[in-house]
């Protein structure tokens, strides 16, 4: 291991024991910045979930922004916005909107409806969540593993948002802060949740109008899509190669082997971090100074060098 090897790294610790997972659906609140002017010109359609007009929003570099215009194009706070689908107007998380935009995509918005409160008995180290957020303080749950305690709970579901833990409102925490106060729950002992679960749409108002404008097939290679940043202007970029998209792949897997999360968007932007360096040193400085919160253990970094030198090659499947 090289000597100067993360030498930056801030004196952090992520435990891999896993219990909740956690994972990144846009990018971390930040300072607003102007969109480039290729990205300001750019417009999209987008309707509430549960059945509204049709409207358009422009003018965003970052999640926090979209909510915020298209809070204004429906007259409603943006803080009632859970987050966005693309494509389809139901609770799909293979879906979820994150840090690229399509540029033909049609973005529904999901927003709060009914409270409900669950009280759940903590008989197992893992809970089966995985707990992911919009990027503006809204952390909800992606996935609930079959079979675990969450699993048999069934007010619990796909797309509601964490509001309270034991009566410690968390509306305003990350995913991880989130999962780390779930994983931090005495086994043995109940709990008590406060969930506030996406507005349904009504059945007749199913199918969608399929409009020129709402593409139903996934992004296409060479497609170009609105990169939203948390720090930095939004750009217009091409779709990331296949190279790329293996080493992505790579590197979402090995997020999952060292920290127990799923995060397809992170292991994306920890790609760009190393397209252009040279050594493992270079890209370890590069990690902390882009993701620094995140902490990654120094066998994490060799190894994500490691695949992204065998996509490189060809190494990879």
């Amino acid at each position: 291991m090289p000597l100067g090897l993360r030498h930056k790294k801030k004196d952090k610790s992520k435990e891999t024991f896993k219990l909740v997972e956690s994972e990144a659906a846009a990018p971390a609140p930040a300072a607003a910045s102007a969109p480039s002017a290729s990205a300001a010109r750019l417009q999209f359609h987008t309707q509430l979930a549960h059945g509204s007009p049709t409207g358009r929003v422009e003018g965003f570099g970052s999640a926090r922004e979209l909510y915020a215009r298209i809070a204004a194009a429906f007259g409603i706070h943006p803080a009632q916005i859970m987050f966005c689908t693309l494509n389809t107007h139901k609770v799909d998380m293979d879906k979820l909107l994150g840090a690229q935009i399509g540029l033909e995509d049609f973005i529904f918005a999901h927003v709060k409806g009914q409270r409900k409160e669950v009280e759940v008995l903590k008989t197992d180290d893992m809970l089966g969540l995985t707990i992911t957020d919009n990027g503006t303080g809204c952390a909800f749950i992606k996935r609930i593993k079959e079979g675990s305690i969450m699993d048999q709970t069934k007010t619990v579901c796909v797309g509601d948002h964490i509001e309270t833990i034991n009566g410690k409102n968390v509306s305003e925490c990350r995913h991880y802060e989130v999962a780390k106060m779930l994983k931090d729950l005495e086994k043995g002992q109940k709990f008590k949740l406060e969930l506030v679960e996406p507005l349904k749409a009504f059945e007749k108002l199913e199918p969608r109008s399929k409009g020129k404008t709402l593409s139903e097939a996934k992004i296409s290679k060479g497609r170009e899509t609105l990169r939203l940043r948390a720090k930095g202007p939004a750009t217009v970029e091409e779709m990331p190669t296949e190279v790329e998209e293996k080493a992505i792949k790579k590197v979402d897997e090995l997020l999952e082997t060292y920290m127990g999360i799923r995060d397809i968007e992170l292991a994306a932007t920890i790609v760009e971090a190393g397209r252009d360096k040279k050594n493992p040193d270079e890209f370890a400085v590069a990690l902390d100074e882009t993701l620094g919160d995140f902490a990654f253990p120094d066998e994490f970094v060799f190894d994500v060098w490691g695949a992204i030198g065998d996509a490189k090659q060809g190494r990879l499947e």
